[in-house]
């Protein structure tokens, strides 16, 4: 979407003075090319996509930041997660600006094949569970241990699950322990997929909405969070190694530091698409502003990413790479 005339007035002054600004201090986490490697005017940037909608607030951002500040050329590729790294190594993907941890991909694709880095936080705390509608918490609060949830196995069955409770689960290239936690903790339930996030989103609405039963896989930072607070079912504690074999897994979900993915070529060029990437740092309510701009108020990325900017100069004004 092309910016307005009163809009290129703007994105011009304020080019103005985050030169100057930037002139004056530097940023604050810049990336030092390596021995030998100039500063490289910014090109195309491949940025992975992945399929949930907080990861499309980060690109918004990212990619109008990209063009408007930078001249990049944003390259934008819908992958799920293991495509995505797989993308770092093959030379598709410069960059996956929300990562879920993964330490046997960063074993893989940063440890052993050397072909990607870590690049920086994303100022987001990532939190997998399951999760229940408020009803049901406050109508059956029995059923936040894990322990009594055979007992409401028939509560939660349906078509689809046939003689078990149902346990939904989202988008199937997700990776969860969700199937495994079900067989370990012995619990009479099966996992059956909404097909989407927005197909979870919706399935959590309804429930809520109409009061039906419903036990699903949830995670933060997400958007509904902040119109339906929807209540997390405790696993056993989670330790550290307790998820290492996903075919025993008994424990709830590891907490992350969210954090940035780039191919290590890309991160050693010198372009000033890495130092931005690097910089983007950000919170939850940030994230799921943009996110409920796109999805609920049907905004363009480009749109609810200008939005978030205008209102957050400062912030996004520190993520510019020195000039």
């Amino acid at each position: 979407m092309s910016p307005t005339r009163g809009t290129r007035r703007l994105l011009a002054a304020l080019s103005a003075v985050t030169l100057a600004a930037v002139a004056a201090c530097g940023s604050d986490h810049p990336i030092t090319p390596p021995p030998g490697a100039a500063r490289t005017p910014c090109g195309p940037v491949s940025i992975a996509v992945n399929p949930w909608v907080g990861y499309e607030a980060n690109v918004a951002v990212v990619s109008y930041l990209l063009k408007h500040e930078l001249g990049c050329t944003p390259v934008e590729k819908d992958l799920t997660e293991d495509q995505s790294w797989a993308g770092l190594a093959t030379g598709e993907v410069d960059v996956i600006l929300e990562n879920w941890g993964h330490d046997d991909l960063k074993k893989t694709y940063i440890d052993d094949k050397k072909v990607a880095v870590e690049l920086g936080l994303t100022g987001n705390k990532g939190v997998i569970g399951w999760y229940v509608p408020p009803w049901m918490a406050q109508e059956h609060p029995e059923i936040l241990k894990w322990k009594n949830l055979n007992d409401f196995a028939d509560t939660f069955r349906t078509s689809a699950s046939g003689d078990k409770g149902q346990f939904l689960g989202g988008d199937p290239s997700f990776v969860t322990n969700d199937a495994a936690l079900i067989k370990n903790l012995k619990l009479d339930f099966t996992v059956v997929y909404a097909g989407s996030e927005d197909k979870l989103i919706a399935a959590f609405r309804k429930a809520q909405s109409k009061r039906e039963p419903l036990i699903g896989y949830f995670y933060s930072p997400q958007w509904l969070l902040s119109e339906i607070k929807l209540v997390h079912v405790p696993l056993p504690l989670y330790k550290p190694g307790c998820d290492a074999d996903p075919k025993t897994v008994a424990c709830d979900y590891q907490p992350y530091d969210l954090d940035k993915i780039a191919r290590k070529q890309f991160a050693d060029s010198g372009s000033p698409a890495a130092d931005l990437i690097k910089n983007f740092q950000w919170t939850t309510e940030d994230q799921n502003r943009v996110a409920r701009d796109i999805t609920v108020n049907k905004l363009s990325r480009d749109q609810a990413a200008k939005r978030w900017l205008d209102a957050h100069q400062e912030t996004w004004r520190a993520w510019l790479p020195v000039r």
